[in-house]
């Protein structure tokens, strides 16, 4: 029966997916939700005058405003309604995490199961709504006090009634996309925010790659260059796929039980520890944090009258070695800090003597806590090193080698994980499809015999 199941999983066709009614059904809507999203980041926000805009976004480029434009898929560039994009949710979702692995009460409803998550979840959506009004009302209040050439406002008609529209529409944006997200999550190929996220990165490479042909074309690049980006591309997805898919296992023992008069358990199990665990949280949050400073120095003008905040603004650009320094350092910082969020070895090692399991050598309680978290320490050293090779890459070719690298390190590990991710979604709603059928082929197969 195993065999079977291993053979029709390496053996899907596109024959298998034309069957699967249910699963085209969820692509499509995944499709058509995603296309509403993309629209979306075309409808400008009201009150800006976007040639003004587009001056000061140049003007601005390189500190926070490039990141959040990269995930919001050139959103923020064309001062769309979907400014903020999902990024509220994403920032509210983490914290929740963190609030629920320090506060007593948020965890005890985690461990409600369903019921808790639910609360939880609505938790998370009203702090949503707060962060995209606390971060639409600072954007309406930047973009009065930002002055483009010739010292004019991007702002039509400052005051009040531009800041309140701002802020509805910006927070009304993020709940309609938080909308989307749990509507293809629950109808679509599930990963919903995820999505998203990679929709609007993804949109950014048609205009990457034409940028690179624009500079072949001028001689800018050599044939040899380009191709051996492409080349350094395809190992770093290559890269990316290996690492994410590697795993330290943990052997499992059950002991057996005498369960009437027969005997049963005595079974070996194995529990996955993921070689990175945090997966592309440390990234955001480096980059986030490293980027503020700089982004305060330009937008306020402090750096024109403070040698140390011209300073900072100075070595903490795109290429240059403190930024790089700084930016592995706050990877591998967070790369720990979230990892002991996601995974607790006491509560793992308690559920697992609760249930009668062990660890082979090591007894049940603390001394198998001690054990996982010296295995997860171990390999979380390894999985901030993957992370913190994939996010330099990109800078170090373009301060050593000019190289216009615009598929960045961050952007391109969230793209190849979230693709991982919903490949494995479709893998398993094709094998859902046809299980039943292959059951049913596998028995008259034994009736045969």
């Amino acid at each position: 029966m195993s065999s079977d199941i291993e053979q029709f999983a390496s053996n899907l066709n596109f024959a298998a997916f034309s069957k699967a009614t249910e699963l085209k059904k969820r692509l499509w809507f995944t499709l058509t939700a995603l296309l509403v999203f993309r629209l979306g980041t075309f409808i400008p926000l009201p009150g800006i005058d976007p040639q003004v805009w587009q001056g000061i976004f140049q003007q601005h480029s390189g500190g926070v405003l490039d990141m959040f434009n990269m995930f919001s898929g050139g959103a923020l560039k064309r001062m769309s309604i979907f400014a903020l994009n999902i990024m509220p949710y994403i920032s509210a979702s983490i914290i929740m995490q963190i609030l629920t692995s320090m506060h007593p009460q948020l965890e005890a409803l985690k461990k409600e199961g369903a019921t808790g998550q639910q609360k939880i979840n609505q938790y998370t959506r009203y702090f949503t709504i707060l962060l995209a009004a606390l971060q639409g009302y600072g954007l309406a209040a930047a973009l009065e006090h930002m002055p483009g050439q010739g010292g004019v406002s991007a702002v039509i008609d400052p005051g009040i009634f531009f800041r309140i529209t701002t802020v509805i529409t910006i927070v009304g944006g993020t709940i309609f996309l938080m909308w989307i997200g749990e509507q293809i999550t629950a109808r679509g190929v599930g990963n919903g925010q995820s999505l998203i996220i990679f929709a609007g990165i993804v949109s950014r490479i048609p205009g990457a790659v034409g940028a690179v042909l624009a500079l072949g074309q001028q001689g800018a690049l050599s044939p040899l260059t380009i191709l051996g980006m492409i080349v350094m591309v395809v190992a770093v997805v290559a890269f990316i796929v290996f690492m994410e898919r590697a795993y330290r296992r943990i052997i499992l023992q059950y002991p057996k039980r005498m369960v009437g008069n027969r005997m049963s358990g005595g079974d070996s199990s194995h529990m996955p520890l993921k070689l990175n665990t945090s997966g592309v949280i440390p990234p955001i949050f480096a980059s986030s944090l490293l980027l503020l400073p700089m982004t305060f120095v330009n937008f306020s003008g402090i750096g024109k009258s403070s040698e140390i905040m011209d300073w900072v603004a100075r070595n903490l650009q795109h290429g240059q070695p403190l930024f790089m320094a700084s930016y592995g350092i706050l990877i591998i910082f967070f790369t720990f800090f979230y990892t002991a969020i996601v995974f607790n070895p006491d509560e793992t090692a308690d559920n697992l003597r609760k249930y009668g399991g062990f660890i082979p050598g090591y007894r049940p309680g603390q001394a198998t806590a001690d054990y996982m978290d010296y295995v997860l320490t171990r390999i979380t050293v390894i999985g901030s090193a993957y992370l913190v090779l994939v996010c330099l890459l990109p800078e170090f070719l373009m301060s050593k080698f000019s190289m216009p690298f615009y598929f960045g390190g961050t952007s391109l590990l969230i793209t190849v994980v979230v693709m991982m991710d919903t490949v494995a979604q479709i893998h398993s709603h094709l094998i859902a499809h046809q299980y039943e059928g292959l059951i049913k082929k596998t028995k008259l197969r034994g009736a045969r015999k």
